[in-house]
């Protein structure tokens, strides 16, 4: 079963944003971009780093570069439950 996104950041896991800069391979001189987003345990990046294996592996566009930025969202002290609700109007 998957973990929820909650679960994640509760065990220190934080949304990791990578742009990725690649060209086609019959358009050489056009450079993209293409967005990767998941959540990811820094400072290893596990699934950034298979998720580059993977392009690498198996993409036919050639990367040029990649930057990256991870957020930690939540930690385990940060979290609380709360009861009851309040309503306005």
């Amino acid at each position: 079963m998957t973990p929820s996104e909650t679960e994640l950041m509760l065990k220190g896991y934080g949304l990791t944003t990578a742009e990725i800069f690649y060209r086609m391979p019959d358009y050489t001189h056009v450079l993209n971009s293409y967005i990767w987003q998941d959540y990811d345990l820094a400072p290893d990046h596990e699934k950034l780093f298979g998720f580059v294996e993977f392009w690498q592996s198996e993409i036919e566009g050639k990367l040029h570069s990649l930057r990256f930025t991870h957020r930690k969202l939540i930690g385990p002290g940060e979290w609380q439950n709360q009861v009851g609700e309040f309503t306005l109007h």
